[in-house]
């Protein structure tokens, strides 16, 4: 007896001005779909084969609603507003700051500090250490804090943060980042260790439409424009 497969999920970040063709090439791949909108201009499509997907805007419509025919054109009039995003990035290898706008990076600063991973050894040996791994985790904290108050992130309309949660709500409680710390947050992202790409990337995702496809229940994976690319 065959058993049904569990629908498979899967998402991708896409830039406003690709979302018009992605919404026709997702209904020339599934069928032709219906819409329900949803708060803050995004929608849900609901595919003729069972496939739906949730397409949701980077920010909230915050009395500048995105204008046009339908819902993937006011969606992707909404995504593709320049509104300036300050970006946080930590990790135990390294961080990423940065101010970005429409997807690009606008002023930055990358770096690496190690700080020790775990150790399994018990005792005064353990003790130590963990002392150590805490001393190096502050220190790595208020550079990077440090850091992002040298970097134009006032500006920011908007706050990203990514990596390690508690790292990067440990930077932004540092005094010097008060005023940057009540800007309003958008979706944490789980980054790899913050490098020059990563951070390039992080950029583009926080200015994109986030797209969840799920396939029809039992539906084995198809090719599908969300699978392509995760940045588009």
């Amino acid at each position: 007896m065959s058993t049904a497969l569990p629908p498979a999920a899967r998402t991708a970040w896409v830039s406003a001005d690709r979302i018009v063709g992605w919404v026709d090439r997702f209904n020339a791949s599934h069928g032709a779909s219906s819409i329900t909108e949803t708060a803050e201009q995004g929608f849900e499509l609901s595919a003729a084969d069972g496939a739906r997907a949730s397409l949701q805007p980077p920010w909230p419509v915050a009395g500048r609603p995105g204008s046009g025919s339908g819902p993937a054109a006011r969606l992707a009039s909404l995504s593709g507003q320049a509104r300036p995003i300050g970006l946080i990035l930590i990790r135990r290898g390294g961080y990423a700051l940065a101010l970005c706008r429409e997807g690009a990076v606008l002023a930055s600063k990358v770096g690496t500090r190690h700080v020790q991973s775990r150790t399994a050894a018990g005792g005064w040996s353990q003790q130590r250490f963990a002392r150590r791994r805490a001393n190096q985790a502050d220190a790595m904290i208020e550079a990077v804090a440090a850091h992002a108050a040298a970097l134009p992130l006032h500006e920011a309309e908007y706050l990203v943060l990514g990596g390690d949660k508690a790292m990067a709500a440990a930077v932004v409680a540092e005094p010097v980042l008060r005023q940057l710390a009540r800007l309003p947050r958008l979706e944490f992202l789980d980054v790899p260790d913050p490098r020059a790409k990563v951070l390039a990337l992080a950029a583009q995702r926080a200015c994109s439409v986030k797209i969840t496809v799920t396939d029809p229940s039992g539906a084995p994976g198809r090719a599908d424009p969300a699978q392509q690319n995760p940045v588009r």
